[in-house]
């Protein structure tokens, strides 16, 4: 989709001086067809469920109940969201079109002190996967012994680094490992997929590439051997596959991952290209996924591709804050990333994260620091991570971008799963490359679908004028669209070749497969269309009866309709054979907007502005910062609402509903407590002289405030969110001298959900800001400007107080 952000000046200057390429019809050989999957390549788990469901993975895709399938996994920290929000996060997840949750359990959080476990509140692992299964999501449990996760230790229990060797196999080490194995199966005990539950995959270590005295392979094996003997015999086990990944050759899956910017990095500029735009073919591991202490020179990733399918487990669903590098990611970078990465063959779309969080509270704190022999300093409680959800489960603009990807991936996975990617004659040199038009091709030889992907973040690629593509297939060869269309700077995009519309060929389309759903009528398919590309369906005139909702033109024998894409561009074919195409086209910002969830036990999609999940009662919910609410309905059903729902004028195809919450203005106290000091001298580390986050004892220099919330603010509304817009370092909000949330300044809107501190409103809040020196050294996204004022700046230029309101329909 069209680039709507530029992270620096040098960016800017990047895209005016990319050079248009001439017109051309670029091509590529997609003859042969793809090699039959190896079977019984990889030594997993029981896979069969009491009803005879079975859950099998070949060398190269995943099926489930003998269907083949592309899932979206979805990383959500339960240790890290209260526990009284977690089914609707769940929810909201499910209907972005994620199906499998992922999640670390991190030692430290359940074992602070030697045998004394905590698995309940916000650890209550039991439940949270218990809460999974009830809406019908799988489950991948991660519980390392080491998890990175940006936390202090990687997770391991201070107790454990204090007193042994650890991430190998030292006996000691092992035991303790042990014993937390088997403390985390007991949580899960009745709920693995063998049972009937949900829990269907187990992740060893993280990042694990050592192979010093008494670690390397030998160590991964003894984790798994351990995790089965403690119980856990699920049908899928992996470890991260990237930056010279080691493990026991059939054992386990590797995962990979991608993120489009580096906070843990020492650059404080703009980075060069990076891969996650570049398509892979015959590569799966990327440059700038940094495990922490690697000795090993071996890739076992690679060395597996032949007997392993490519699954990701960390494709960046956004970014964590670090002090050193704070990098703002816009909503396109993500989605044509992962685009990029579904056209090179990924198939497992894994993120992390899904779902912001927050660290638990307490003393030390659970950070990941410099200080405490960490690779990064990170904020001590915020997780937000700029991920789909964040760490308060309001929804980020990135959400919208993705779900209509997902919703491919879950309705055609079936199609997709079993294809091979092939290459363009011509690829780009290399991710620098911003002139050459980046495409590849999953098929099998008949069918398949073209991606392309003409985005790479803070710099400008070249405008492709009258671009055609043409695809070699088996028994013809295929040159679409039906004329040469401009594939703009910042698009990306996925078409259909011979896709079949239950019975009937389409030949191509230029717009891009987004859902299909049953309405009384038949199959209803809902593309979505390509930026400013003319959506065109094309299929073969001598089969066609009849044409309503498009024009049609006759080019080489094949009917080309061209439509008007909206809520009512509804196209209906008919073929000599008495079969029947149905297919909607959507703007691009309409399909963005689109949800499908149940309702009164059958899909629905629903067209609105405001943010749309199911609810535990086969209805749905809307969220929105706006008391009025409107939205559409298909197929058309009679509601009822927790608002008082009217109907209105048919939006396209769809029912309309409008209702009106009643607003409410907020307005918070905002006193100031103590100006602020001077800030201390910058602190650097590494022969990069890296900056780290101020010790402890400079925080006395933050400005404060006391923030008074009015009572009652959390009436009759979803959540009230706090806005702060400021300038300074590092800002903090505390109750008394509890620490309730941390941000590192980035120029974004500090957003702090309310309704989980509502037991402590009824007291003033204090807001604090470490001054930021001018001759800081930490990254900004160039859009970012502090203005200074005696070398340094810590003011808040807004504290507003933001409703949030709840629609609920059934």
């Amino acid at each position: 989709m069209p680039k709507t952000h530029w992270g620096t000046a040098t960016a800017l200057a990047v895209m005016m001086m990319a050079v248009q390429a001439s017109a051309k019809t670029v091509t590529l050989d997609a003859s042969k067809a793809p090699p039959a999957p190896l079977q019984n390549t990889l030594k997993m788990g029981a896979n069969r469920s009491p009803s005879g469901e079975t859950i099998e993975v070949n060398s190269q895709y995943l099926r489930i109940g003998g269907k083949p399938v592309v899932p979206v996994m979805g990383e959500f920290h339960y240790t890290r969201f209260p526990h009284a929000y977690w089914e609707e996060q769940i929810l909201k997840m499910k209907a972005a079109g994620v199906n499998v949750v992922a999640t670390y359990i991190i030692w430290q959080h359940h074992e602070e002190l030697p045998g004394k476990f905590d698995w309940s509140g916000d650890r209550d692992l039991k439940t949270f996967v218990e809460l999974c299964a009830k809406h019908g999501m799988y489950v991948y449990l991660r519980p390392g012994p080491w998890a990175h996760a940006e936390v202090r230790f990687g997770g391991i229990p201070d107790w454990v680094v204090d007193s042994v060797p650890t991430r190998g196999n030292d006996p000691v080490y092992l035991s303790y490992v042990d014993a937390f194995y088997k403390q985390t199966f007991q949580q899960v005990k009745g709920l693995l997929w063998k049972d009937g539950g949900p829990v269907i995959g187990f992740q060893l270590e993280n990042e694990y590439n050592r192979n010093g005295p008494n670690q390397g392979r030998d160590h991964i094996a003894n984790l798994k051997e351990m995790a089965i003997a403690d119980g856990f015999d699920v049908p899928l086990y992996s470890v991260t596959g990237w930056d010279n990944a080691i493990f026991p050759r059939g054992e386990v899956i590797p995962v990979f991952g991608s993120y489009v910017d580096e906070p843990w990095s020492a650059s404080a500029a703009i980075l060069p290209p990076k891969s996650s735009y570049m398509f892979q073919f015959g590569i799966r591991n990327e440059k700038g996924l940094g495990a922490q202490g690697s000795t090993s020179s071996q890739d076992d990733g690679a060395r597996d591709s032949d007997i392993t399918p490519f699954f990701g487990a960390e494709y960046g669903g956004g970014v964590p804050q670090m002090y050193r590098r704070r990098p703002i990611i816009q909503p396109d970078d993500i989605s044509d990333m992962v685009i990029t990465k579904v056209g090179s063959g990924v198939n497992l779309m894994g993120y992390y994260m899904f779902q912001g969080g927050q660290n638990p509270g307490g003393y030390p704190s659970r950070d990941e620091s410099v200080a405490t022999g960490g690779f990064n300093d990170v904020p001590k409680r915020g997780y937000d991570f700029q991920a789909p959800l964040g760490q308060y489960g309001q929804a980020h603009p990135v959400l919208n971008q993705l779900k209509p990807i997902h919703y491919f991936l879950k309705d055609f996975g079936d199609r997709l799963a079993p294809t091979h990617v092939y290459a363009p004659d011509t690829q780009a040199a290399d991710s620098k490359d911003l002139k050459t038009l980046r495409w590849a091709f999953r098929g099998d030889a008949t069918s398949g679908f073209v991606f392309v992907n003409n985005h790479v973040r803070q710099y400008g690629m070249a405008e492709h004028a009258d671009t055609r593509f043409t695809v070699k297939l088996g028994t013809q060869s295929l040159t679409l669209p039906s004329k040469g269309v401009t594939v703009r700077d910042g698009d990306a995009f996925i078409w259909p070749v011979n896709f079949d519309l239950s019975g009937v060929n389409l030949i191509w389309a230029t717009a891009q497969p987004v859902t299909k759903i049953a309405d009384g009528e038949g199959d209803l398919y809902v593309f979505k269309a390509t930026g400013n590309i003319a959506s065109e369906l094309v299929f073969d005139n001598a089969q066609i009866a009849s044409v309503k909702g498009a024009k049609k033109t006759v080019v080489d024998g094949r009917a080309v309709l061209t439509i008007t894409p909206g809520s009512g561009a509804l196209v209906t074919v008919k073929t000599k054979d008495s079969k029947t195409a149905r297919v909607l086209v959507l703007t691009n910002v309409q399909a963005e907007h689109l949800t499908k969830v149940d309702v009164k036990g059958k899909p629905h999609l629903i067209l609105s502005d405001a943010h749309v999940f199911g609810d535990d009662a086969q209805g749905f919910e809307l969220r929105s910062t706006n008391a009025s609410f409107s939205f559409g309905v298909y197929p058309a059903v009679d509601l009822t609402g927790t608002l008082s729902l009217k109907s209105g004028k048919a939006d396209g195809i769809f029912r309309n509903f409008t209702a009106q919450a009643t607003p409410k203005t907020l307005t918070a106290t905002r006193t100031v407590l103590r100006p602020a000091g001077k800030a201390p001298p910058l602190k650097t580390y590494g022969p990069k002289n890296t900056p780290v986050v101020p010790e402890p004892e400079s925080f006395g220099a933050s400005a404060g405030w006391t923030i008074e919330v009015p009572k009652g603010a959390l009436d009759g509304v979803a959540d009230v969110y706090m806005d702060v817009t400021y300038q300074g370092d590092v800002a903090r909000l505390f109750s008394g001298p509890e620490m309730l949330d941390d941000e590192y300044f980035n120029g974004q809107v500090w957003r702090i959900g309310l309704k989980r501190y509502a037991a402590k409103l009824d007291k003033p809040l204090t807001l604090t800001i470490m001054p930021l020196r001018e001759d800081s050294k930490v990254y900004l996204d160039a859009s970012v400007k502090p203005v200074f004022e005696n070398g340094q700046v810590a003011k808040i230029e807004s504290l507003t107080l933001t409703p949030e309101y709840s629609l609920k329909a059934r």
